[in-house]
């Protein structure tokens, strides 16, 4: 049996080492590879880590944001508008997914709600055409090339976000459920102003899992600083207007703000009954309220001293006044003294002489 064990050996050994040196090499540099390219870290996570929102929740809100990316904080998922060293933005991704049939499109309703049944989901050759977007087909492949992907016109993005409390683990989440790319084109018809085309929606669980392997700049001074796209709606990183609130009249916030000023402060409103409610249910943070009290009663004392001090300069400067006031009649009252006695002498003088000359 030793015999046997050792023959075996001897048989793997001669195997291993009669294989050509070029297979060998090929091979240890295939392994090597393998490892130097495994994705790893949260950017290249399968699926998102964030939560779901769970189907009992508590309370919840739903809300329509408006993201411009103009603004700095969304210009992260604008840029690069062309893609450049292996980086696209965020609608050059999708665009490419539908092209690829890995990700389904609804259609965009004129009532602005999202609808995601079988019976309302597009076909991304519709979409081209309906946009004007050129592309080729090869049997049943559709190739559009990077520079006729409209991703320079997508300015804005029309989101659905769900605030709701989550009893399970006392926690307030923020969960966004639906986006939908918006184009802006010019318009002769209307003097040359860019009008807004919303594209189609898209269900956020569907692209999840994908948009952890989108890695976005996240910086203008630290170029090495990146972030998954997953992450930046994760962390709700976005800066956003609410258009519209899921309500029994289905009305969008400009139906009936007639002024911009009453738009504004329509949105301020709903900001702000998010935030009370939240703060019924279990308070602002203990330290927050803690440093606020500390500073409103610092902000008192300074006040305080102030007036404290404003008080005793106006009584120094009332009785500086009535010293001076004081002295002033003194001083005219003895000189009036001194005149009197000097008339009164001279009075005297002149009676006297007159006596001398009879």
């Amino acid at each position: 049996m030793k015999h046997f064990i050792l023959f075996i050996l001897c048989l793997t050994t001669a195997t291993a080492v009669a294989q050509p040196p070029a297979r060998r090499n090929a091979e240890a540099q295939a392994a090597a590879q393998s490892k130097t390219t495994t994705t790893q870290g949260s950017a290249y996570r399968d699926f998102p880590t964030a939560p779901s929102m769970p189907d009992d929740a508590a309370w919840r809100r739903d809300i329509y944001l408006s993201l411009d990316l103009t603004k700095d904080a969304n210009a992260v998922l604008y840029y690069p508008t062309t893609p450049t060293d292996g980086r696209e933005n965020l609608f050059t991704y999708l665009f490419k997914l539908l092209l690829r049939g890995e990700l389904k499109a609804y259609d965009y309703k004129l009532d602005g709600n999202e609808d995601f049944s079988e019976s309302n989901r597009v076909k991304v050759t519709d979409l081209m055409d309906r946009y004007h977007i050129f592309y080729e087909t090869k049997g049943e492949k559709v190739r559009v090339s990077d520079s006729d992907i409209p991703s320079e016109e997508v300015k804005l993005y029309y989101i659905k976000v769900s605030r709701y409390y989550d009893q399970h683990t006392s926690q307030f989440r923020t969960s966004v459920s639906a986006i939908c790319p918006v184009l802006k084109r010019g318009d002769d018809d209307f003097g040359g102003t860019d009008a807004q085309y919303p594209m189609f929606w898209v269900k956020y669980s569907d692209i999840a899992p994908r948009l952890s392997k989108l890695q976005l700049m996240s910086s203008n001074l630290n170029n090495a600083a990146m972030m998954s796209a997953d992450d930046f709606f994760m962390s709700a990183s976005y800066e956003g207007d609410i258009y519209k609130t899921t309500n029994l009249q289905d009305r969008i916030l400009a139906n009936y703000c007639e002024t911009d000023s009453a738009l504004v402060k329509e949105q301020k409103r709903i900001n702000k009954e998010m935030n009370d409610f939240q703060d019924r249910v279990w308070g602002r943070d203990s330290v927050a309220m803690a440093k606020a009290a500390a500073e409103k009663a610092l902000a008192d004392s300074i006040a305080a001293t102030e007036k404290s001090s404003k008080r005793s300069a106006r009584r120094t400067t009332t009785s500086r006044r009535s010293s001076a006031s004081v002295s002033s009649s003194s001083s005219s009252s003895s000189s009036k003294e001194s005149s009197s006695s000097s008339s009164r002498s001279s009075r005297s003088a002149t009676i006297s002489v007159r006596r001398q000359r009879h």
